[in-house]
């Protein structure tokens, strides 16, 4: 994945396909789902300010909602479509209702989610579509043989893989060319450096995607305090926001301080930044408008390779407490 561009919010190339977007996306999911109550005329505004501010890619996924977050975006970026590169993910099945009905990754559910998908977000063509999570009843070559069937139809522009490990990854590129991998990938959450899938999408030249590049709030500095957290905010029950983990990962994050503080710039600032000068495509989510103009800004921050280093000797990977995600959330993951 290579850099082409040194414009404010530079672009760069996911794949070898032609996919180009911003150096930095814009995560969708908590506009509609999970992270505390909805606001949608500000997520709409956040959405648009983003477009403006040079954000060309924007994640969503059939599962936010279900089907909420999608229409958000319909509605949202329908007039401004040719200015914004959408990426949505399916793989679970799901009533009219938007009951869960389970993983899906058979051909003809794929076909049929694309076109529920389209419907939605009200376009000819999805930009950039994601397996959310792997099937492990269907083999993977199925799955994505059908992805690659939309491509030449035109209904799909681009197609990748979320949470896979890289055997899979292997077999679905074997299969058909894949632009990008999407994994949750922070100073907080490094598992895909150990695990090979960092190694693999770059041998095979696919565009890597992080999701929760700021640890899911931990990295922001937003939340000092549980309390900070809605009632219904999603977070309370991950391993990582329990008391005695989100008091000790505070203090880690906390280690970060100085070293913005010498550059200027905010923590979260210099987790994105570090994310960039990985190399991968971070996709930090926010529903209002100034935090989104602070992760924007972060693209403006070059780190060398002796801050990267130096970051990562800071915040080892080990000494972050408790895991990413529930063991429920993990089951599916890298598989």
């Amino acid at each position: 994945m290579s850099r082409i561009t040194q414009n404010p919010l530079p672009q760069v190339e996911l794949g070898r396909q032609g996919l180009q977007v911003s150096a930095e996306g814009l995560g969708a999911m908590g506009m509609s789902v999970r992270y505390g109550p909805r606001d949608d005329g500000e997520a709409m505004a956040t959405l648009n300010h983003a477009v403006d501010l040079g954000v060309t890619m924007i994640d969503t996924a059939e599962a936010y909602g279900p089907f909420k977050n999608e229409r958000l975006l319909g509605r949202a970026l329908r007039h401004r479509r040719d200015d914004v590169v959408i990426a949505t993910k399916f793989g679970s099945d799901y009533t009219s209702e938007g009951e869960s009905l389970g993983r899906n990754g058979r051909p003809e559910h794929v076909r049929r989610a694309a076109e529920r998908s389209l419907r939605h977000l009200g376009v000819d063509a999805i930009d950039l579509y994601y397996l959310h999570r792997v099937d492990q009843d269907v083999p993977i070559e199925d799955t994505v043989g059908a992805m690659g069937d939309l491509v030449r139809a035109g209904k799909v522009r681009y197609i990748g893989l979320s949470e896979a490990a890289p055997a899979t990854i292997q077999r679905a590129h074997d299969t058909f060319p894949l632009s990008a991998v999407q994994s949750e990938y922070s100073l907080f959450s490094r598992d895909v450096e150990s695990n090979g899938v960092l190694d693999k999408v770059r041998n095979l030249g696919i565009g890597f995607v992080a999701f929760s590049p700021l640890g899911r709030g931990l990295l922001s500095g937003k939340f000092r305090s549980l309390e900070d957290l809605a009632g219904d905010d999603a977070r309370r029950a991950l391993p990582r926001f329990q008391r005695a983990a989100f008091e000790a990962n505070l203090h880690v994050r906390d280690r970060l301080e100085a070293f913005a503080h010498e550059r200027a710039m905010s923590v979260t600032q210099l987790a994105l930044a570090w994310a960039m000068a990985r190399d991968v495509v971070p996709i930090p989510g926010t529903k209002r408008r100034d935090y989104l103009e602070q992760n924007v800004a972060a693209a403006a921050f070059n780190l060398t390779a002796f801050d990267v280093l130096h970051l990562e000797e800071l915040v080892p990977a080990r000494v972050v407490m408790g895991a990413r995600d529930t063991g429920e959330g993990l089951k599916d993951s890298y598989r």
